[in-house]
């Protein structure tokens, strides 16, 4: 990244998707930047050393222990690169760095009985651990609050339910939105739970603890020891890698989470055509939507949110491509594990302007009610095959349907066809007074009626969440 001019840099995410969220990817920088990676090196590689300090040389006095201590805060990653330019080995770079901070009675056990990938792969699990419980799910979290509080807000909004992109029962706003409660919720639960299962070690070169058998009476006891210094555990299994699928199964769980971002983002979109006029975007004073159209307010946060999920999203082919390591392991993923970092700052990226959206998002009641008035002269199908076939009517749905036919052929509402054809319309009644205790005139005359439990699970919904949350 160019330090001087942020336009310099090649990366959308280096300029324009920082500049958007410059509060946001600073924090990302605090785990995700190479700063960081190298630090976090430092520090697995600084509680190795001071247990391999404790059991093989017990009497080094506490300044010393401080001094290993201490060297996250005092190896700099400027230094750690030069380094590099003379190892060309990253790892072994790090290592001689430390050495030159310590008295020399200990520096001979800086990375005693480890291999590189123990330290790389440990630093791996602190970074994906700690970005996702420190950024990642306290944004889902926000997001997810805004939702619930918008779903709550318009539980009882009744508007036109719509399958294949087409006009179908009465659903509520709220209910609709309680859909991206629950997957949402639902998501950010299980991505908790795999970054607090992502794995370290410290097994050496094939996994099967070859140099800490030397060091160690209890190699697997000793590995145990520095990784829960760490806040790890070890996995089952370890080749010269971390098995793949702890840190796979994370990034899977937040790729289902931008994706559910996204098909919430597309619904938005869409739900805010001209025609259509449900909800629009926050559109700020001095906003542009159009270079020749002044009139114009697109939905373009929206649209925003569903190409980042566009560009990032298949980045899950290629984690299941470094699933694969030949033998003990292989450097095929070598530059390809390198832009998950990439994928979470998209996916922040695309969570922050959701939750933007959101929180600042209008409802257009005028435009609710208008579509379902113009949906409710056919919606009423539905209810009337239920209560027809209910009542006996083998071929109920054949019935109504022609009904629906003359309906549209004629441009008369559903309703009036019906009562027209007085034996259905009195097993109609029948049954609907025997079901449901009321007047079907009452049932028959607001269509908002029909909707079902969607008040109920809407409030049921929001409510559990809320609690998880």
């Amino acid at each position: 990244m160019h330090a001087g001019n942020r336009f310099r840099n090649l990366s959308p995410l280096d300029h324009r998707y920082y500049l958007a969220n410059e509060e946001l990817f600073e924090r990302l920088a605090d785990f995700l930047s190479e700063e960081a990676s190298v630090g976090q090196c430092v520090l697995v590689e600084s509680v190795l050393l001071d247990h391999l300090v404790r059991h093989l040389l017990p009497g080094t006095k506490e300044p010393v222990l401080q001094e290993i201590r201490t060297l996250p805060d005092r190896v700099d990653v400027s230094e750690v690169y030069r380094e590099e330019e003379t190892t060309h080995h990253n790892i072994r770079a790090v290592v001689n760095v430390i050495q030159r901070h310590l008295p020399e009675s200990v520096r001979h056990l800086v990375h005693l009985g480890a291999t590189s990938v123990d330290i790389l792969d440990t630093a791996a699990a602190i970074r994906y651990r700690d970005v996702t419980r420190q950024v990642v799910v306290p944004l889902l979290r926000s997001l997810e609050e805004a939702l619930i509080g918008l779903a709550d807000r318009e539980a009882e909004t009744v508007s036109i339910g719509r399958t294949h992109g087409q006009h179908a029962v009465p659903i509520t706003v709220g209910f609709a939105l309680a859909e991206y409660v629950s997957r949402l919720g639902n998501s950010i639960t299980r991505i908790e739970s795999a970054a607090g299962d992502l794995r370290g070690k410290l097994a050496g070169a094939v996994g099967a603890y070859n140099a800490t058998a030397v060091l160690h009476p209890d190699p697997e006891a000793f590995e145990r020891a520095v990784l829960a210094d760490l806040g790890l555990t070890p996995g089952e299994h370890a080749t010269q890698i971390v098995s793949p699928e702890y840190l796979l199964r994370l990034l899977l769980e937040m790729n289902i989470a931008f994706g559910v971002i996204a098909n919430l983002a597309d619904d938005l979109r869409h739900l805010q055509r001209s025609e259509i006029g449900e909800f629009s975007e926050y559109f700020s004073a001095g906003q542009v939507g159009s270079s020749t159209m002044p009139h114009k307010r697109n939905p373009w946060n929206a649209e925003h949110v569903k190409s980042l999920w566009k560009a990032f999203s298949p980045r899950a082919m290629t984690w299941f491509m470094d699933q694969i390591s030949e033998h003990q392991r292989d450097l095929s993923n070598s530059a390809s594990g390198r832009f998950v970092v990439e994928f979470i700052a998209g996916f922040v990226a695309a969570a922050e302007r959701m939750r933007s959206i959101v929180e600042r998002l209008r409802v257009d009641h005028e435009g609710i009610e208008r579509n379902l008035r113009e949906g409710s002269r056919r919606i009423v199908a539905e209810p009337l095959y239920i209560l027809l076939a209910a009542g006996g009517a083998a071929d109920a749905h054949e019935q109504v349907r022609r009904i629906t036919l003359t309906a549209e052929r004629e441009n008369r509402p559903v309703l009036d066809l019906a009562r027209e054809d007085r034996e259905l319309w009195r097993q109609v009644e029948e049954t609907c007074r025997r079901l449901t205790g009321k007047d079907p005139a009452l049932v028959f005359a607001d269509p908002s009626r029909y909707i079902g439990k969607a008040v109920e699970k809407t409030r049921e919904i929001c409510a559990h969440h809320r609690k998880t949350l």
